[in-house]
């Protein structure tokens, strides 16, 4: 498949674009980027930076991907922005560079981000993330596999880390760790339930899904705190679970402390 670069589209001689690559109508492609085969540039789009955008991936009109840190403590050099295959950029959606030299905002595969989102620096995200309009994601940011986020202005503070097969709720403002399979929301955002439908969708069946009930009850409805509810759980029927273990290991290990219940 032919490269097509609209001749009103500015590409610097070093940028290097692979093959089946299309590039709109005055959009720019600045002189440390890469582009994966098959990817589309839509018009009025900005690739700058020391950035890496994989296959198959699809850049919408006005995004700005790959642009300088807004962290006030750049001191130079080249940190960049590394972005998997079959990523889905719409309009507006701004993604910027890592601060420190030798750092990376990283974004892996099959992720969707809506009009407006933001992925900040040194953000490091997993793969099938539908993030809606108008999501934020602040600087230093974890993001795991199979996580939905609301939209509608929703913010993730800095240094969070949200768990895998979660979902945000519109509107939240996220101040402590989302764990995994978990729903949260609010202001600030609470574990409100479990993430019943999402994972669904996303294929447990019956036996998980009252794990995952379970891990919940144990940790929101019990009335134990932290530590009790991590014993509870090492100590109960579903310890041996993969879910059970994913959830304990992500517990252990936050900094920032898990959202409350709500």
């Amino acid at each position: 498949m032919a490269t097509e670069i609209h001749p009103t589209a500015i590409v610097d001689s070093n940028a290097e674009i692979a093959d089946g690559v299309s590039i709109g109508a005055y959009s720019v492609i600045g002189p440390d980027v890469r582009i994966g085969a098959n990817s589309k540039i839509w018009h009025q789009a900005n690739v700058w930076g020391n950035t890496v955008i994989g296959e198959s991936c699809e850049i919408y009109p006005f995004a700005s991907v790959g642009m300088k840190t807004q962290d006030l403590k750049f001191k130079g050099g080249s940190p960049g922005t590394r972005i998997g295959d079959r990523n889905v950029i719409r309009e507006y959606v701004s993604i910027n560079a890592a601060t420190n030299e030798g750092e990376f905002t990283e974004i892996g595969n099959d992720n969707l981000f809506l009009a407006y989102c933001h992925v900040g620096h040194c953000c490091k995200i997993g793969n099938h993330l539908i993030a809606s309009n108008g999501a934020t994601f602040a600087g230093h940011v974890i993001v795991e596999d199979h996580v939905g986020v609301g939209g509608g202005g929703t913010a993730i503070h800095q240094f969070c880390h949200i768990g895998q097969h979660s979902f945000i709720g519109g509107c939240a403002k996220v101040e402590q760790d989302i764990p995994p399979f978990m729903l949260g929301d609010g202001h600030p955002a609470k574990v409100r339930m479990f993430n019943k439908v999402g994972l669904e969708r996303s294929g447990f069946d019956a036996e998980q899904i009252r794990t995952v009930k379970r891990i919940f009850r144990t940790f929101y409805r019990d009335g134990l705190n932290r530590q009790q509810a991590i014993a509870a759980l090492k100590e109960g029927e579903f310890a041996d679970t993969p879910e059970a273990r994913v959830f304990i290991e992500f517990a252990e290990s936050s900094e920032r402390g898990l959202a409350g219940g709500s």
